[in-house]
């Protein structure tokens, strides 16, 4: 993954257009998600949101005392 042009290299998620994007053809950062090393990463980037914040929401409920 190379560094050059305004996303810095990799493929993004973008949220408002609900497709991935690459090179100079991105959205605007806040609605990015990402960078991945591949495009099938960034295809799958909701999933991978919603299966780490499940994670560290049971994290935050092990830390806390509750039961999860």
């Amino acid at each position: 993954m190379n560094d050059s042009g305004p996303g810095g290299g990799g493929y993004f998620w973008c949220l408002r257009d609900r497709r991935v994007e690459t090179g100079d053809d991105l959205c605007p950062a806040q609605y990015r998600l990402g960078p991945y090393a591949t495009a099938d990463e960034a295809t799958r980037a909701l999933e991978t949101v919603e299966k780490r914040n499940a994670e560290w929401d049971a994290e935050d409920a092990r830390w806390t005392g509750e039961v999860s």
